[in-house]
């Protein structure tokens, strides 16, 4: 008996199981309403929030820098003799006309206007001199220079050994002192007393004819 070959065909493929369809549940993301205003409200909070302390920053700054008005600066400069007339012999004296730069330093952000002021120089307590600084005003953030020209004489000293000495060693010790009264005008609305000190401390060096070791408190 003739053997029939069998024909052998693959078994029909299954259909493919719809793995990529997704449920509506699974698709479709809809998020609560209440959710994304709660959300919204969170994000509007937190930008008060940031401006608010922002706000604190810029006001905290602005009053420890703008705000905080100090007294300004007075003191001399430099100063040097153009004219010198000093006697160590008969009797211990000086005539001497000095040539001084004062600064009025003004660290505030608003001008600092002041009026006239006596500038007093004094050797060992008892004046010898004086100059007039007359009313101006010093820039915001800036250095007025004021030139001055004045006499020292030791006529109004009674004569003392101290003096006599001074002058063997060759120098004179003297001293400035001032006082400018005015106000630090700021933003052209604020307007706050303040004054300027001087005191000053130097030596007239007689071997150079000279005026050094400017110190100023």
């Amino acid at each position: 008996m003739a053997a029939e070959k069998e024909a052998t065909s693959p078994p029909p493929s299954a259909p493919l199981a719809n793995s990529y369809t997704r449920s509506d549940q699974e698709s479709a993301v809809t998020a609560d309403p209440a959710e994304l205003k709660r959300n919204k409200r969170m994000r509007c909070l937190l930008y008060v929030v940031v401006f608010a302390v922002l706000q604190v920053v810029v006001i905290t700054v602005f009053a420890l820098t703008v705000m905080k008005i100090k007294n300004p600066k007075f003191r001399v400069r430099s100063a040097s003799l153009s004219q010198y007339e000093v006697d160590s012999v008969t009797d211990p004296s000086f005539n001497l006309e000095m040539d001084v730069q004062f600064g009025v330093k003004n660290t505030n952000f608003g001008h600092f206007k002041y009026e006239d002021g006596i500038v007093e120089f004094d050797y060992r307590g008892t004046k010898i001199g004086q100059t007039t600084v007359y009313e101006e005003r010093a820039k915001a953030r800036s250095t007025r220079k004021v030139e001055a020209s004045l006499d020292l004489s030791s006529n109004g000293l009674n004569a003392t050994s101290q003096l006599a000495s001074d002058i063997s060693l060759g120098i004179i010790p003297i001293t400035s002192t001032s006082r400018l009264e005015g106000k630090i005008h700021l933003m052209k609305v604020i307007k706050k007393k303040r004054s300027a000190h001087m005191n000053c401390i130097m030596d007239i060096v007689l071997a150079t004819r000279s005026i050094q070791n400017i110190v100023c408190k």
